[in-house]
């Protein structure tokens, strides 16, 4: 499937609206859940990218230029990448990773937008890799960035900032605000996918 899809007609509000101007509500979290597979992996093949500190929580301060900083980060990610599953790319089923040979399935876009947010200042606290289902039912993975306007998620299926709960996907876990290898369930108990590769 392709990287980026075009809004349908139900989202058209959202299409006009510029990333500056939404506000988003905050998912419910609960408690600690499992780590995915493909982000053990990513941790232990990447040295010194999953290690640090535990932080306190911290939401990204939501002025214009900020958001509209993040939308460009995020399309120029979307923009850059060519999608391919993980079986045709590296003949594996699930493998987390930088596509540095601008190749790569959702969770890769993820690490790529979280790692050029992070170099570009933002906390990694607000940069949260979250596993949804999709409204297929199968799973896939989005960026959550949690602001003080809301939670938005960073997908590669379309271009544009969607408040979390707009997307049209159950959202299942994603990484704690304050230790990236914990990771904590998202609203009620729901079955997590096993694979986030499947575009």
């Amino acid at each position: 499937m392709g990287a980026m899809l075009l809004l349908s007609g139900a989202l058209s509000p959202l299409a006009t609206a510029t990333a500056a101007d939404m506000r988003a509500s905050y998912a419910a979290v609960t408690g600690q859940t499992s780590v995915p597979y493909g982000w053990i992996d990513f941790c232990n093949r990447y040295a010194g990218e999953c290690d640090g500190p535990v932080l306190p929580a911290e939401d990204i301060a939501a002025s214009p230029k900020v958001m509209k900083d993040i939308d460009r980060i995020n399309r120029s990610v979307n923009g850059s990448i060519h999608a391919e599953t993980d079986m045709d790319h590296w003949g594996v089923i699930d493998r987390w990773d930088y596509p540095l040979d601008g190749k790569g399935d959702c969770e890769d876009y993820v690490l790529m937008k979280r790692k050029l947010l992070i170099e570009a200042g933002y906390p990694r606290q607000a940069l949260l890799v979250t596993v949804v289902k999709d409204r297929s039912g199968e799973g896939h993975a989005v960026l959550t960035v949690k602001t003080t306007k809301g939670e938005f998620a960073l997908d590669n299926m379309v271009d544009v900032i969607l408040p979390w709960d707009q997307t049209g996907y159950r959202f299942v876990k994603r990484q704690s605000q304050e230790d990236p290898n914990v990771w904590r369930s998202i609203g009620p108990a729901v079955s997590a996918p096993l694979f986030t590769s499947n575009k």
